[in-house]
């Protein structure tokens, strides 16, 4: 049976923004476009582009919902070495700024249409353990483990995370796993990703099964030379790298050790 529009409700994911305030930009005012009020992030907000502080300013502004990512993880500690790009990425933090992100919690969760959904930065393992599409039983299975770092709570039936900076979604053995790729340094194609999940807010009737979640995939193009001259305007290490992700979408390798 189909639900009436009205009755549905729709949530923006978004993740990997890794400030690159031109792209976030671009997608916030298409989801408003879109009249979606809520909007979850998927960590990474800073590192690799150059307005790290403005992006963490614009994310705590909308009381966005947000998980850490490795990035905010690593350059909020300060018991770590970090190399040029990323002490000019921390140098630029406000101690608040560092603050938040050291306190961002490693998942997030809500239901719609009586299925339980997750959200993590990388995987329900750390922030730092990467996972690509699952394609057996056992990678389906293992993405909505209950671990240390996700806590106890309802199992998910659907999982949505970020970090390898490419869009996907795998759906097998009862098990649905999206990828929301990056806003800020999409390795999968131009423009910038998000996710838009639909479904109802109410749950299921007694002895009904769960409905439906939609999971749709919005790319949204946006000026990235003019991200790019905002980098070298500040003067940010790394810039030509930077702009090799942003034109090409070609990760720059070992220039920098963590994506």
């Amino acid at each position: 049976m189909s639900v009436p529009a009205r009755d549905l409700h729709r949530v923006a994911v978004v993740s990997d923004v890794h400030g690159n305030v031109t792209a976030y930009d671009a997608v916030l005012a298409d989801i408003a476009r879109r009249g979606i009020d809520d909007v979850i992030n998927l960590g990474d907000l800073v590192g690799k582009g150059p307005r790290g502080s403005e992006c963490i300013r614009i994310t705590r502004d909308r009381g966005m919902p947000t998980v850490r990512g490795n990035w905010d993880a690593f350059i909020a500690r300060d018991d770590v070495q970090p190399w040029e790009h990323a002490q000019w990425v921390r140098d630029a933090l406000t101690p608040a700024d560092r603050s938040w992100l050291a306190d961002l919690p490693n998942v997030h969760e809500i239901v719609l249409s009586g299925q339980p959904i997750r959200f993590f930065h990388a995987s329900p393992v750390s922030e730092f353990t990467r996972v690509f599409t699952p394609t057996t039983e056992a990678e389906h299975r293992a993405f909505v483990e209950q671990t240390a770092f996700t806590g106890d709570g309802q199992v998910p039936t659907i999982v949505g995370y970020g970090d390898i900076h490419g869009a996907y979604l795998a759906v097998d053995y009862g098990i649905t796993v999206f990828n929301a790729g990056s806003v800020g340094n999409a390795l999968d194609g131009p423009g910038a990703p998000y996710v838009v999940l639909e479904g109802t807010l109410a749950g299921p009737g007694e002895d009904e099964p769960p409905g439906h979640v939609g999971i749709s995939f919005v790319r949204v193009p946006y000026d990235v030379e003019s991200e790019i001259a905002a980098a070298e305007e500040l003067g940010m290490p790394g810039v030509e790298a930077y702009a090799l992700e942003l034109r090409e979408q070609r990760y720059r390798g070992s220039a920098v050790s963590t994506s």
